[in-house]
Order: C-alpha cells, then structure tokens, then sequence
C-alpha cells in the first residue's frame, strides 16, 4: 500500500481503537489536524498526481470544539458554531478544503466516512462532500 493513501484525521482517537463505526482495515496515516492534513492530501497529490484514496474525517479537532454550551441538559450536542467563533479549524473545514483542492486539481473525490461524535458536525460534513460527490458524477463521466 501507498503511505498517505488512506488518512484518518481525528486529534485523540486512533482507527483501530474507533469503535462506534465500522472503519476499513487500512494502512491508516493519522493526522491530528487541519494543517497536518492538508499537507498529507498535498504531498500524496505531489508525488501521485491524485487524491488518497479513502478519508475518515472527525468533527472536533481542539479543545475550544468541546464547549460546555454545545450540549443540553442531557449532554447531547444541542448547538453548532457557524459564526465562526472558533480559532482552529474543525473537520469540517478539512472537508471543505478538500473539496476545493478536488475541484482545483480536477481529481475525484476520495471515498470517505465521518466518525465524529458529534452528530451536527457529522452531518455538516457529509452535507459538504455529498454535494461534491453529486456534482463530479456529473462531470466526471
């Protein structure tokens, strides 16, 4: 297997401990953070000329992601920052970026699942690299 191929960004939790989702049994490149993984994604495509193949995203990558004021009485998440209140990017801004970086180097999407625990992140997240899966099907024929 190619190393960068297969990226697992998540700031504490490592692959083969992740066990709330079934994740692939992959050579895994972990990264911890936002700028960790943009230099993975561009140093696979500097050396390969593609995306890696499979990426799975975590939501919350600092401390300042864990408020006390995201949850509710019952400790679920009860609120999303979009206001940009914080300072470090979370793995939805990773998601972002690499849709960009897809659509600016003109290579697919790589397949991907979201093992984050926060399930607004989550869903955010998939919102994101669902429309771009959307979109290069349509242009990718």
């Amino acid at each position: 297997m190619i190393k960068g191929q297969f990226i697992f960004l998540d700031d504490v939790r490592d692959p083969r401990t992740t066990t709330h989702v079934a994740l692939p049994l992959f050579p895994w490149t972990v990264v911890r953070d936002f700028n960790a993984f943009k230099k993975t994604v561009e140093d696979f495509f500097n050396e390969y000329q593609m995306a890696p193949e499979f990426v799975a995203f975590d939501h919350d990558l600092a401390p300042e992601h864990y408020r006390p004021s995201m949850y509710d009485e019952d400790k679920h998440y009860s609120a999303y920052y979009t206001d940009g209140t914080f300072q470090i990017p979370t793995g939805y801004h990773a998601a972002q970026w690499l849709v960009e970086f897809c659509k600016e180097k003109k290579v697919k999407l790589p397949r991907y699942t979201c093992h984050s625990m926060n399930p607004l992140g989550r869903e955010n997240i998939y919102k994101v690299l669902g429309q771009c899966r959307r979109e290069q099907a349509e242009y990718l024929k």
